[in-house]
């Protein structure tokens, strides 16, 4: 019953909140997002605790005062999502602004493949509209399985609906279908902040140990693909921000697992530059670090073959 009624809101809001105008679901939103961070429930709290990390040391007002913008702007990213299927193409094209975008049509240019990395920052979802519809360029992502079923049905054919191809994420199946669209000189994009597979790679994030998926990693250095991280933020403007960062080389020397930690390091670093600069924008309502996780689930030794995929 609880997984009829929760795809059953999802389809209700795809279907009655694309008819609001715009200034009205921007409200809406708003309205939902103070009212859930009023709350104190257990998504505010963590994603609290999550910013506490990253802002070491703000006070407790200040943390509240960035758990209430990072509540409203998770609920900006859902009303986007919930209005992206009927927004025009002149609308996506002018709803996200990229800088050193140069990284990423050079890397297309040269035909080895790209992989773009991001973590839960803005509006994956708008940035990869943008991609198919103003570069005009397909690409392909994993998605989380949800409960239930109907659920991430509907997100996929949401997704694929905005031109991407979304694969399941099930390790290795998912995997080898990346290899091979990047070995054909294809784009890959991967939300990679959190390994859902417990065989990714420990990180240092600001401060702490995470656990970061080594999918991206392992797919540059067996494909020869470029792996470019993106950050994403939102301002006061109704356009999104976000920028591509410089390449993460491959080592020259050492093994696959030793290249592999030091290349998710340095995607780990990227993702923290752009989270430092805008916490609020950072839709993290799960536990991250290895010291607030299960110890039972212990440490990976990074050698997997998975990829993170764009979950919701």
């Amino acid at each position: 019953m609880k997984d009829r009624l929760t795809d059953a809101l999802y389809g209700a809001a795809w279907s009655s909140v694309k008819k609001l105008p715009e200034p009205v679901a921007v409200r809406l939103g708003r309205t939902i997002a103070d009212a859930a961070w009023k709350r104190r429930g257990k998504g505010v709290l963590r994603l609290e605790a999550n910013y506490a990390r990253v802002v070491p040391d703000a006070s407790p007002e200040r943390l509240a005062e960035l758990s209430r913008a990072g509540m409203r702007s998770y609920l900006r990213y859902w009303m986007e999502s919930f209005r992206l299927p009927s927004w025009s193409r002149e609308r996506i094209e002018g709803g996200f602004s990229a800088k050193d975008l140069h990284h990423l049509t050079d890397g297309l240019a040269s035909g080895k493949g790209v992989i773009l990395a991001l973590p839960h920052l803005g509006n994956w979802d708008l940035a990869g509209a943008w991609v198919t519809t103003k570069l005009n360029t397909p690409f392909t992502t994993v998605a989380e399985r949800l409960k239930p079923e109907t659920l991430y049905d509907r997100f996929v054919a949401y997704r694929e609906g905005l031109g991407m191809e979304v694969l399941p994420h099930q390790g290795g199946s998912a995997f080898g279908t990346l290899a091979r669209r990047l070995r054909a000189g294809g784009l890959v994009c991967l939300v990679a902040d959190r390994d859902l597979s417990e065989s990714g790679v420990e990180v240092k994030f600001f401060g702490d140990t995470a656990r970061m998926p080594a999918g991206p990693a392992i797919l540059a250095q067996q494909t020869g693909a470029l792996l470019l991280p993106v950050t994403l933020w939102y301002d006061d403007s109704p356009v999104m921000k976000g920028r591509v960062h410089a390449p993460i080389d491959v080592p020259e020397t050492g093994t696959r697992t030793e290249k592999t930690s030091v290349m998710t390091q340095a995607l780990a670093d990227a993702f923290a530059t752009g989270i430092a600069d805008h916490p609020e924008d950072w839709h993290m309502l799960q536990r991250l670090w290895l010291a607030d996780l299960d110890p039972a689930k212990g440490p990976a030794d990074g050698s997997g073959q998975t990829a993170e995929g764009a979950a919701p």
